[in-house]
């Protein structure tokens, strides 16, 4: 089931929004301002956003490029019939495509369901299955779990970190170079922010995280990925 984020600050279209796509089969979330959906984004996974370009604050032009350059989830802008410069924008920015208000509901069903496709396709040719010990790490999926089937929780932030360090296994990576993938603003720019979020995913990875063997410290340099993969 597809998951739609929709970012809107017009409450009676976002809520229309929402009950219609629902009753067509996809999981919804509703954001009223870029930093609803921030947060909606940091815990979720989403497929695809359908925003608003005339947002209050971070409007949906800013929201296209900044989720653009770090994502590859389908983006389908709402725009007037006068916005034709913001669709233009838009469209140079990254988004897949646009709708205009007032849209139809069929229409809109359709260009949802197209780029879906097209997203799902992208992500299944480029899809990392990366496999250490008990567990198996999708990428694409944003997904870890254990052999066994069993769901393990990361944060985004988490995520960025373990993709990297597991994409570059046997290199060290320095602090710096982990908080570049860092992609939430709360985490600010601190280095040092990387040694929380490696000791929370060696109590997630590692039997004894007082002595790591999946990630292991460099003294002075950073941390390496050392568990083999399978």
């Amino acid at each position: 089931m597809a998951h739609i984020l929709i970012i809107e600050d017009e409450p009676v279209t976002r809520a229309t929004l929402a009950s219609y796509l629902d009753a067509q089969g996809y999981k919804v979330s509703q954001a009223e301002t870029a930093e609803d959906a921030e947060s909606i984004l940091e815990e979720q996974d989403v497929d695809l956003l359908l925003v608003d370009i005339n947002l209050p604050g971070k409007d949906g032009l800013q929201i296209t490029r900044e989720q653009r350059a770090k994502s590859e989830l389908g983006i389908i802008l709402v725009t007037g019939r006068d916005d034709e410069i913001d669709r233009i924008v838009g469209l140079e920015l990254g988004a897949d495509d646009y709708v205009c208000k007032p849209f139809n509901r069929r229409e809109l069903l359709a260009r949802l369901k197209n780029l879906l496709r097209r997203t799902e396709d992208v992500r299944r040719l480029s899809r990392r299955i990366y496999r250490f010990g008990k567990f198996q790490f999708d990428v694409a999926a944003r997904h870890l779990q254990t052999v066994e089937g069993g769901s393990i929780s990361l944060t985004r932030a988490e995520f960025e970190v373990l993709d990297m360090l597991v994409s570059r296994a046997g290199e060290v990576a320095s602090r710096d170079a982990l908080m570049s993938r860092v992609t939430h603003r709360q985490y600010g720019a601190n280095p040092r922010t990387v040694d929380v979020l490696i000791r929370r995913l060696r109590g997630k990875l590692e039997e004894d995280p007082a002595n790591p063997r999946v990630i292991t410290t460099v003294h002075g340099e950073g941390y390496v990925f050392t568990a083999p993969l399978n």
